[in-house]
């Protein structure tokens, strides 16, 4: 497993896994400290984070810079997940978002992440953001592997 990367069952939440990423101050973990995981199907990984007023823009939703830290966040153990692969390191080189509608504090918001193709060197991956039943945004990414 990459360092600052660790998962296990969650306690509070059956046939969920807690994931914290990164160590303590650094931004991953700053910003989401607690995200959920588990597989939909062998191909589709849900990845839940919480939010609340610390995720708020100046309307009262949640920022969309948080949205786009969420998705970039939650590609990356949606992968490990999809492929098994729990050495694998990434890092995103391309990540195309298309908000839909306000994320808010009321409800869990959820990245439902499939991967599409993994070659040598590359993890493709879409997915879509949910609250309740509404989509927030949908978004496709590229993710190349190092080390």
């Amino acid at each position: 497993m990459t360092k600052g990367v660790s998962f296990a069952p969650s306690d509070e939440y059956p046939g969920w896994t807690d994931w914290i990423i990164g160590e303590r101050g650094e931004f991953n973990r700053h910003v989401f400290g607690h995200m959920l995981s588990r597989l939909d199907d062998p191909a589709t990984a849900r990845i839940r984070i919480f939010p609340d007023q610390t995720h708020a823009n100046n309307n009262g939703v949640v920022h969309g810079g948080a949205i786009l830290a969420l998705i970039d966040m939650a590609i990356y153990p949606a992968t490990i997940l999809i492929t098994g692969n729990t050495d694998l390191n990434v890092v995103t080189v391309d990540l195309h978002t298309q908000f839909i509608t306000p994320g808010g504090f009321s409800a869990p918001i959820d990245a439902v992440i499939t991967l599409t193709q993994e070659t040598g060197r590359m993890c493709f991956t879409r997915g879509t953001l949910l609250q309740d039943d509404k989509v927030i945004a949908t978004f496709n990414a590229l993710q190349r592997k190092i080390g």
